[in-house]
């Protein structure tokens, strides 16, 4: 799995704006093939928004950056008070409440 996460910056006036922009790219990345989720939130302290979609596949997520859905995050970016933060990060394993069972009884210990 690839969690692509995108952090904006909006200027004070263009804060609902942008937030509404983006809360409407969610929909057609949701059906976009390979998209494991998407949601949008923001820092209750800041005009920081995030944008986070997952996907099964980078073929799935290249599709997606190649996509018209996508060219339109592009010029959104372009609208924040500073540069965005594009991360990228490459999921090998996901656990859930097990992990957190398995921990707490020693059977999981902390890397070195």
């Amino acid at each position: 799995m690839i969690i692509e996460l995108l952090g904006f910056v909006a200027p004070p006036d263009k804060h609902t704006d942008l937030y509404m922009a983006l809360f409407s790219s969610l929909g057609p990345t949701r059906v976009m093939p390979g998209c494991v989720g998407c949601r949008l939130y923001h820092e209750a302290d800041t005009s920081t928004h995030y944008l986070e979609s997952r996907w099964a596949t980078v073929d799935d997520l290249i599709h997606h950056i190649r996509s018209d859905a996508y060219k339109r995050l592009l010029l959104l970016m372009e609208l924040g008070a500073t540069a965005p933060s594009i991360e990228f990060f490459t999921v090998s394993e996901v656990r859930g409440l097990d992990f957190i069972k398995a921990a707490r009884q020693g059977q999981v210990s902390a890397p070195s």
